[in-house]
């Protein structure tokens, strides 16, 4: 029973956690009503504590291009970490199995000459790759927790395993490491053992997981904060989604404080705008800008994913171009969606500021602008939610 309890909370663990991973492929899919009615109850909670509300919030960017080298590298490594991993995992699934139904002996060839648990090391690659392609704090808090019950059932694993093989199995151990190589493992111990914390391994192991995944989450994000191309005017302030709008942000926040017989502002509040091509595919989760980007009304999930996962840069830039009917768009004419922002009195208008994660946000309009001459062709109020309603999304 007690063996029976660990794997239901391991795998119980990851399915969880590939869940809310996921998500963003079940948001854009005709299950995403259902995916909601069970985690938005959750999502609900945490936002409503100020506790617990930076773990709904994101720590990378995903609807915006990361900006500068070292973000987009990040972004392919999550494409890479989170194909590779589950490659890894399949492969040594299907090697376990077929020893087990064919010739049933202790699986020691393959990545298991290297590593005892190749399984649960390439799951924890693959989930930290996922991390990264749909980066909610959560995720990552989630994703620590699997990676602790992995190694408490890698361990339970392995005592069964000397139970059944004694000095064989003692001998492999001996030869191999639990998840990396032998002698990547045997330096961590040894410094373990010098600084006289060995007996604590157990204790110590997840919260320095936890503790590593949260704090890099917060370092990625405060670096993702400070590279985001936002320009500010007075009490609006715009960021563009790619980086070829960047030139135009500036027409665009000195045109938005023009915009009072249209979409009034009030001075006294302040406002961050989103430039973007009209057509977009993720402005859904800006505002509810219309039922066309409802993405999952759409039934082009699987399309979707694939570009998300094996085109880190295109599927922000030409997703709706072989996924959604093109429209007949002039090439000067960019989309601003209007955010409000509440932040606290007397705080200056930084991106910081804007995007802090206590921050509370409420889309107020969409326009459609000429950057080359600063006209605004039309604009329209919205309703003050996303296409996914309370959902939490992400902000940049």
């Amino acid at each position: 029973m007690n063996i029976w309890y660990k794997k239901f909370l391991a795998q119980g663990g990851t399915i969880i956690y590939f869940m809310l991973a996921l998500e963003i492929a079940i948001m854009i899919s005709p299950f995403a009503l259902f995916f909601y009615s069970v985690f938005n109850p959750v999502f609900h909670v945490l936002g409503h504590y100020h506790a617990t509300r930076w773990l709904t919030g994101f720590f990378f960017t995903h609807m915006i291009y990361p900006p500068g080298i070292f973000l987009q590298s990040i972004r392919i490594i999550g494409s890479i970490f989170f194909v590779f991993g589950l490659g890894i995992f399949a492969m040594c699934a299907l090697q376990v199995y077929l020893v087990k139904i064919f010739n049933p002996h202790v699986v020691t060839k393959g990545l298991y000459r290297i590593i005892r648990h190749p399984q649960y090391s390439g799951l924890s690659v693959c989930g930290i790759g996922m991390a990264i392609l749909w980066p909610r704090f959560i995720t990552l808090l989630m994703l620590a927790m699997m990676i602790s019950l992995y190694y408490f059932l890698a361990k339970d694993e392995e005592r069964r395993m000397i139970n059944q093989y004694g000095e064989n199995y003692k001998g492999y151990m001996s030869k191999t490491g639990m998840f990396f190589a032998k002698r990547i493992e045997q330096a961590v111990l040894n410094f373990v053992a010098s600084c006289g914390l060995k007996p604590y391994s157990k204790i110590l192991f997840p919260v320095v997981i936890i503790g590593s995944l949260l704090v890099s989450g917060l370092i990625l994000r405060a670096i993702t904060v400070a590279k985001l191309p936002v320009q500010i005017e007075q009490n609006i302030a715009v960021v563009s989604v790619l980086p070829e709008d960047n030139i135009f942000s500036k027409t665009a926040a000195s045109q938005l404080g023009k915009t009072e017989e249209s979409i009034p502002l009030n001075r006294d509040e302040t406002y961050l705008g989103y430039l973007m091509p009209v057509n977009y595919v993720m402005q859904g989760m800006i505002a509810n800008t219309g039922e066309y980007w409802h993405l999952y009304k759409r039934h082009h999930t699987f399309q979707m994913i694939i570009d998300w996962v094996f085109h880190p840069f295109g599927h922000l830039r030409h997703a709706p171009l072989h996924q959604m009917p093109s429209e007949d768009i002039n090439a000067n004419v960019r989309r601003v969606i209007l955010v409000r922002v509440e932040i606290k009195k007397g705080e200056l208008l930084s991106a910081a500021n804007l995007f802090a994660l206590e921050a509370k946000r409420t889309p107020v309009a969409y326009l459609d602008m000429d950057v080359i001459s600063g006209e605004i062709i039309k604009a329209h109020k919205v309703d003050g939610t996303t296409a996914w309603k309370g959902v939490p999304t992400p902000i940049f």
